[in-house]
């Protein structure tokens, strides 16, 4: 088990697009394991590369109230969205001590590779959807928080520096 450190805010790191997958190697491997290990200290329900430093374009996600069925995906890409949105208050460990409600689409459909290496799409919900969406915008260099107007980021940003 490899709990590693997210990296802290404002790190460049955090904003810049990771760069895609070719094929699922030893390392993906590893980093999926490392993210796994990661999400589940904190406790999360989702992991970006770029949180861990990691810029490769890797996300897992476990919206499971047992935490133990972890979806590994490369080069994540949104191909559909509804048009139903859905409120939750997210957070990261990259700004500690902060969250916002933060609106999304209900449910998203995506296409990823698998841990297999195989192209697969697959459709989700709820917590599920929202925790995806939030990965992606993390290996796209994109934090919760940007879906604020300006003021209520830069208020969030401020708590988070006093927090730390």
């Amino acid at each position: 088990m490899t709990v590693r450190k997210c990296i802290p805010w404002p790190d460049k790191r955090l904003r810049t697009a990771a760069e895609p997958v070719a094929e699922i190697t030893d390392h993906v491997r590893q980093v999926w394991e490392d993210l796994i290990d990661t999400m589940y200290a904190m406790p999360g329900v989702g992991m970006g590369g770029n949180q861990i430093g990691e810029m490769l374009r890797l996300i897992v996600v476990d919206a499971t109230e047992e935490g133990n069925q972890a979806i590994r995906m490369a080069n994540p890409e949104i191909l559909h969205a509804s048009t139903q949105p859905r409120d939750h208050e997210e957070a990261s460990p990259n700004l500690v001590g902060v969250s916002a409600k933060i609106t999304r689409p209900r449910a998203v459909t995506v296409r990823f590779m698998n841990d297999q290496g195989e192209m697969e799409e697959r459709d989700f919900v709820g917590l599920w959807a929202t925790s995806v969406q939030h990965q992606i915008d993390h290996i796209n260099g994109k934090m919760y928080f940007d879906h604020l107007s300006k003021t209520k980021r830069d208020m969030l940003i401020r708590k988070s520096r006093k927090a730390r």
